[in-house]
């Protein structure tokens, strides 16, 4: 009776992506693992699609909890009404998911690009990644990117080295989300295989800016991308009005005029023109008057939030803080101190990331998935004296 409960499950699940499915979607069934072989039931028996489950084991990683206490676009301000990136990925997901209905796509797909794209993020946000990529380069180990390293989390850094195994499509959306860099339309480049994301990959570390020029493999990839700015762009306005880093008088009217000014009424504005300009398409595009004021918002906030001087005056300390950080860990791995946490992150690895890793590298990865508190604590407790108590 089991054995015929979940035979009908299966059917169903795969009607129900035939039936409701566009034929740019990408289904179920063509998820590909790149070791097959470790799955315990193989996915074509799994009464969770590929991608469903994919879902679950990015929600159920190390990883994915560390998201509650990481930097969106403001650190170092006490406000509990502002997002972090915990919130921000699943404002993505929603987005994305309320847009892949409307055009027919893979939702599963896309809450897993989204709920995984900015694992990698470190500490102190893009000011952290830039010291990162900075000490990266000084120290000749090449570059350092959020996306990459994303992905270098789930496929090299969770459970203890042996990664989870997640499909192409997932980590293919992953290491191409770029929500930096918004386009007017994004087409995927559907015929990708596992050679050319590893090549992709390996040159996120080796090549400066490569992965700007990554292209998702499929079209939910492209959703989560510009579901990435959406996501953003006005709910960063929302915190800084909220922080009194601007006024929502400063956005210019005739951005305003396109969009909105408020985050409810940009996110209304941009997904309606998406659906109305991609709607049956194997392509996503925003209609020229949208894009070019999507645009020029995003510099308003670069110039006015992400860049105000007064959000950077604590910079330089932080910068010393992942030098410094950097260093001891570079060191303490070179001495074999076994009392340092720089060990209690090594201690639980598998040969084959301990062999293939410099020190260099080791501390970078060991920093990047740190959450900002307890990247300060670290600093203080080896940098700062400690007080003894009342007595010895």
């Amino acid at each position: 009776m089991e054995k015929t409960v979940y035979s009908q499950i299966l059917i169903n699940n795969a009607l129900r992506e035939q039936s409701t499915l566009s034929e740019y979607a990408c289904e179920s069934k063509k998820g590909i693992r790149k070791e097959p072989s470790r799955e315990k039931i193989p996915d074509e028996q799994n009464i969770r699609p590929t991608f469903s489950h994919d879902v679950d084991r990015i929600i159920h990683s190390k990883g994915y909890s560390r998201y509650i206490d990481k930097t969106q676009a403001f650190c170092l301000f006490e406000s509990d009404h502002i997002t972090h990136r915990v919130l921000h990925v699943q404002l993505v997901s929603k987005i994305g998911r309320v847009i892949g209905r409307c055009l027919k796509l893979n939702e599963d797909l896309i809450e897993a690009i989204a709920l995984g794209h900015d694992l990698g993020h470190v500490p102190y946000g893009h000011d952290g990644e830039r010291t990162l990529h900075r000490i990266c380069q000084d120290n000749g180990i090449g570059c350092f990117c959020h996306n990459a390293q994303s992905v270098r989390l789930l496929t090299e850094l969770e459970n203890k080295g042996k990664g989870l195994n997640l499909s192409l499509q997932v980590l293919d959306g992953i290491l191409a989300h770029n929500g930096e860099i918004p386009l007017r339309e994004y087409e995927p480049i559907y015929d990708k295989d596992w050679d050319l994301f590893d090549e992709e990959y390996r040159k996120c570390f080796e090549v400066e800016g490569y992965s700007k020029k990554i292209v998702p493999m499929t079209l939910e990839g492209c959703v989560v991308r510009i579901s990435d700015v959406i996501a953003y762009i006005g709910r960063d306005i929302e915190d800084a009005i909220t922080l009194k880093v601007i006024k929502r008088r400063d956005i210019p009217g005739k951005i305003a005029e396109v969009l909105g000014s408020r985050n409810d009424e940009i996110i209304n504005t941009l997904v309606l023109d998406l659906l109305k300009n991609s709607y049956g398409n194997p392509y996503l595009s925003l209609s020229n008057d949208v894009f070019n004021a999507l645009s020029d918002l995003l510099q308003f906030n670069i110039e006015r939030i992400y860049q105000n001087p007064a959000t950077t005056t604590e910079l330089p300390k932080i910068v010393n803080m992942y030098e410094q950080l950097f260093e001891r860990y570079c060191r303490e791995l070179s001495d074999d101190s076994k009392d340092s946490f720089i060990h209690t992150f090594t201690r639980d690895m598998d040969d084959a990331y301990l062999n293939n890793n410099s020190d260099k590298r080791i501390a970078v990865d060991c920093l990047a998935g740190m959450t900002d508190d307890f990247f300060n604590n670290q600093y203080q407790e080896l940098f700062v004296p400690q007080s003894y108590g009342y007595s010895l």
